[in-house]
This record gives structure tokens, sequence and C-alpha cells, in this order.
């Protein structure tokens, strides 16, 4: 038996309980969990922003140490350190064959199964998306696992598993930063924070920082923003103000709200770039007139997973990593156990804090 948060239902409060894991069978692996971070599409599948089968354990950003193989596993084996991939590609799909695999057809599948159950009653449990990192352990094919780079301490690795490559991603796959352009960066939570740290590293000139928190003005700097706008009702003049009257190059949105995309948009100049990485609901409706897509000649891209193949890209962030370009530990403003998951959640609803990383 392990601990785990398990999800009862859509909308009720996390349970931290103990749950049965099976011994891994043909393709599958069981990992040990040193750390998982608290990302907010856990809170979006908590509250069915994002919907998932459940009972479920949720958790997705997570690193460990196989511990168990089952039969035909040859990529790992017990004792490698791993970082878990919720989205692992098919391979096989019309995205896949496109070489698009953050948008793989197939890549959520796994949330459907019963990979465990709990230990009071039996009944069944679903991996949340595919991962289940909310647990001491867990159990799950070898598409989700990768190597975890050399070098770096398992704890800050698992960061590595969705935080940083979504906001490195939206930055440099999905946005295309070049060297001296101007970026905005909207939400300075651990994504947001990582697509500073991205911004920096491609070489952007002026990288604004927007959040409704002004207690988050010291960790946006330390992540490379060199000026910082508390979100109001003028934050696009605030950003043009900024930039010569012109808006930035580039707006990176990590809310995942209507008003927050629409800012963001009107936030870059004529012919800018915005990339939408925050997750919103279906009732979150962004409107624009056909005059104004016309005249303003903007782009307004969705981004998943920050547009990134996670065996190609993990390599990248290590080297980024080793060299002190990118700081993980940075992004983690509050080291929590299992049963300091909910007020993690809390913080995320009033804009609290960086990262929340569960610490095994």
């Amino acid at each position: 038996m392990v601990r785990a948060a398990v999800l009862p239902a859509v909308g009720a409060p996390l349970e931290i309980t103990g749950i049965e894991l099976p011994d891994p069978g043909p393709g599958q692996v069981r990992v040990r969990l040193a750390a998982a971070g608290v990302c907010h599409s856990d809170l979006s599948l908590s509250n069915g922003t994002m919907r998932v089968p459940v009972p479920a354990v949720l958790g997705h950003e997570g690193a460990g140490t196989v511990v168990a193989v089952g039969e035909g596993v040859g990529q790992v084996a017990p004792g490698d350190r791993v970082v878990l991939n919720w989205a692992p590609s098919c391979g096989r799909c019309h995205a896949c064959s496109l070489g698009e695999v953050w948008l793989c057809a197939d890549a959520l599948t796994g949330a459907g199964t019963v990979y465990a159950r709990r230990a009071s009653d039996g009944s069944d449990l679903h991996p949340g998306l595919n991962v289940a990192a909310f647990a001491e352990e867990t159990v799950v094919p070898v598409s989700c696992v990768l190597p975890a780079p050399d070098g770096i301490p398992l704890t800050e690795a698992a960061l590595l598993g969705c935080a940083v490559l979504t906001g490195y991603g939206a930055v440099h796959h999905s946005a295309k930063v070049l060297p001296g352009e101007t970026v905005a960066v909207f939400g300075v939570g651990g994504v947001g924070l990582a697509a500073l740290q991205a911004a920096r590293i491609a070489g952007a000139s002026k990288i604004v920082a927007i959040d409704v928190s002004p207690g988050k003005e010291a960790l946006a700097r330390e992540a490379g923003a060199t000026d910082y706008v508390i979100a109001s009702d003028t934050t696009a003049r605030d950003i043009r103000a900024l930039t010569g009257r012109q808006g930035v190059d580039v707006a990176v949105e990590c809310v995942g709200r209507a008003v927050t995309i629409r800012t963001a948009w009107e936030s870059t100049r004529r012919g800018g770039r915005t990339t939408v990485v925050g997750i919103g609901g279906k009732d979150q409706q962004v409107t624009f007139n056909a005059l104004e897509i016309f005249h303003w000649g903007r782009t307004l891209a969705g981004c998943v997973y920050g547009n990134s193949d996670p065996a190609r890209d993990l390599p990248v962030l290590a080297e980024h990593v080793r060299a002190g370009r990118l700081d993980l530990g940075s992004l983690v403003t509050d080291r929590i156990a299992l049963d300091g998951i909910p007020a993690a959640f809390d913080n995320m609803l009033a804009g609290k804090g960086g990262r929340a990383l569960v610490v095994f």
C-alpha cells in the first residue's frame, strides 16, 4: 500500500488515503516518486474545467526512481532515474505523422484505464493525466517515462515534466522569440516563471511580467523580467508605454481567462504574436471584430504542452540547467507534503506563489 491524493469526484475535496498498486504488467514500469509539482491543470481537473474519469489520482509533473518493470520492458531498469511524461505520443496518428507529437490523438487514452484500487474498499482508481504523480509510487506504461538528465536532482527534475517544457516551449517553439525582440508574459506562476527564463535565454531585449499580485515582482525579476506590471484595466496601455507606444513583439498568456487573452493580444505591436498557454473554461469567450483583425495583422495561437517533444527537448533543457542559464529551483516557492496539495490549490486561486512541489 502507498499513500496518494485521490479525487473522489469532480468538485470534491482531495482525500489523502492508501491505495493498492498492482505489479507492473507487460510494458509497464513502477516508479517511486521523488517529487511532484502542483500544476494549474491539476486544479482544472479537480474543478471540472478539464474532464477525466473519476475517482482518480491526479498529478502529472513528477520524477522518481524505477523500482520494478514488467515483461518486455528493456528501455529502463530498476534503479534508473526517470521523469514522467504525461502525454506520450503514439507515433501513428495524423498529428504524430506530421511531427506534431504534442497534439497526439491518443496521448490521454491511458486516463480512462483502471490502474489501482483504494486500499479501504477496493474501488477502482484512474490515473488522472496518465501518470498519477500525487502518490508515493505509481505504475505507468514505459512510454510515460524518460531518462532523468544527469547532474540534476530528481526533486528539481520533476519540474521539467510540465512547467518547464510548457513555458520554454511556448517561447521557443510556439512564439519563436528572436534575439532582441520584446516579450510580455501574463501570469507569474510555475509556467510563467519558466517562460520568463526562456525569454531571457532567447535573448529578448525587454521582458515584461504581468500579474495581479504585487508580491510576485521579485520572483519575476529573478526569472528575467526587466519590467513588472500589476494587471488592471490599463495593462495593454501600460505595456505599450514601456515599448515606445508600439506594443511587444510577443505576448505569452499563462492564465487562461478571456480578458487576459484579449489583453495579451492588445499588448502586442501591429503584426505581433500572442501564444495562449493557459487553459480556460468553455464559458471564457474571446471576441474580436473583423476590422481589427485585418488592421492589426496580429497572430493568436494556441499552445499545447509548449508544442514540445519531451524526448527531444528534455536534453536541451538539461544543458541549459547545467550551464546555469535555467534555474529550476527558483520556480519553487513552496515545498509540501501530499496533504499540502489542497492549500496549494487555494494559493493558485488566490494568485499566490510560483510552483508548489510535493517532496516525498
